[in-house]
């Protein structure tokens, strides 16, 4: 591994300490570009660098206007099969990228909870999906998912992406990620759920993705200027990453 001692950024050491696994017995840290270059070459104990160093990773921005692709998903408390027809009656559509392990997503958690609860009674379909490689996370598999809603009182199915297709489909990259759909399921939102990240003593209120939602289902025009997410990256399976990614 090489020294990264005088370059390691503030960002990347609150993040691996934030993750931190302690059956780990070594310390270290990666960027993005290094932890990918070692993705493919160091493998410990069935888990590569790429999925012990967690980078820090913005959303891709998909470009407002895309169409909503169709997926047909396990929700892993329901055990039904869920596709976009569960949500045609819905005037707007969230689409969500979280797990259960990631600590920008333990952040959020709360608050995106919350929104389920708020707008329960709106024309508002809302699904949460989990793609993270469970046999490198097993925190991130269906048991632990469906811990994670029941603890947190979801409201909306929690959906298990096994093959990565979908989170591919929509270019999530990070956890948490948002995707807002309008009526036509065109793309009016994606980015940040508000300015509030670990350590940083922003309130978590959510209110960059509430504005974009309370606009939708009031079809008032969006503001245009979004801001990514952030968070852990995907846990992409070894081989099928997106080449968004590599």
């Amino acid at each position: 591994m090489p020294d990264l001692s005088e370059t390691l950024s503030r960002a990347y050491l609150f993040e691996f300490f934030l993750s931190w696994d302690e059956s780990l017995s070594f310390l270290g840290v990666a960027f993005p570009a290094i932890e990918k270059m070692y993705h493919k070459k160091i493998v410990l104990s069935n888990k590569s660098w790429y999925n012990i160093f967690m980078s820090l990773t913005p959303s891709t921005m998909l470009p407002l206007g895309t169409k909503a692709i169709d997926f047909n998903l396990k929700d892993v408390v329901s055990g039904n099969q869920i596709n976009l027809k569960n949500f045609e009656d819905k005037k707007a559509l969230l689409v969500m990228f979280i797990c259960k392990h990631c600590p920008y997503v333990k952040h959020t958690q709360s608050e995106i909870a919350k929104i389920g609860k708020d707008y329960s009674n709106k024309s508002l379909g809302i699904v949460a999906i989990s793609a993270n490689d469970a046999a490198a996370y097993p925190e991130d598999g269906q048991t632990g998912m469906k811990e994670q809603a029941e603890e947190l009182g979801f409201t909306f199915p929690y959906l298990y992406d096994e093959t990565q297709e979908t989170a591919k489909a929509y270019t999530a990259a990070c956890t948490p990620d948002f995707f807002l759909f309008d009526r036509q399921r065109k793309l009016v939102y994606r980015g940040q759920l508000d300015g509030s990240r670990p350590g940083n003593n922003v309130p978590l209120t959510g209110e960059d993705l509430r504005a974009a939602i309370n606009d939708t289902l009031e079809d008032k025009p969006i503001n245009s200027e979004q801001k990514p997410s952030i968070g852990c990256n995907i846990k992409w399976k070894l081989g099928n990453e997106p080449s968004y990614f590599l």
